[in-house]
């Protein structure tokens, strides 16, 4: 088996991570991954805020946890986070934004680190808040939150993958 295909069949979303800090290195490669995800037409509609700042890495949480309706921490300790939004100008940012967001999390498996996809960016940065964050940053445009990649050390074993349903695949194949 490839390593491109053990990465992919190993990785799993971790829920639990250590308080210690992934390198600048290894978060550059895993951004770097994740912008030569394919897509469409090959206008590269995302774009990745990489975040390592508690102010806001800590502000982004609280804004999740409360659309999400709870007090808990929505990315589970992790110290990093990696908010992908795309231009919705782009008939295919939705899907742009998630093949970026599977670049990022194998990546981040590749290099031994945690990851696991939280939803809501799109409620996040819809809301004024948001929206003056991004304006805070110098993103000017009309972004849409696709998903937040959250990274770090997982704080115990990963646990093994579940089997695959059966009625996972359809093949149609020519008769002989």
């Amino acid at each position: 088996m490839s390593e491109v295909m053990d990465c992919m069949m190993t990785r799993r979303s971790v829920r639990n991570y250590k308080p210690d800090m992934v390198p600048d290195d290894v978060i550059e490669r895993i951004v770097t991954a994740g912008t030569y995800a394919a897509s469409g037409r090959g206008k590269q509609s995302p774009i990745i805020l990489a975040v390592t700042q508690k102010e806001l890495r800590d502000k982004l949480s609280a804004m999740n946890a409360e659309i999400m309706g709870t007090d808990s921490d929505p990315f589970y300790g992790a110290p990093v986070v990696l908010v992908v939004l795309a231009n919705r100008q782009m008939l295919t940012y939705l899907y742009d934004g998630s093949l970026v967001m599977g670049n990022l999390m194998l990546a981040a498996h590749d290099e031994g680190i945690g990851s696991c996809w939280i939803h809501r960016a799109k409620e996040e940065f819809e809301s004024e808040e948001g929206k003056a964050i991004l304006k805070s940053l110098g993103i000017e445009g009309d972004y849409e939150g696709i998903g937040h990649c959250v990274l770090g050390y997982a704080a115990e074993p990963e646990a093994p993958a579940q089997p695959r349903k059966s009625d996972y695949v359809y093949y149609v194949k020519e008769e002989c």
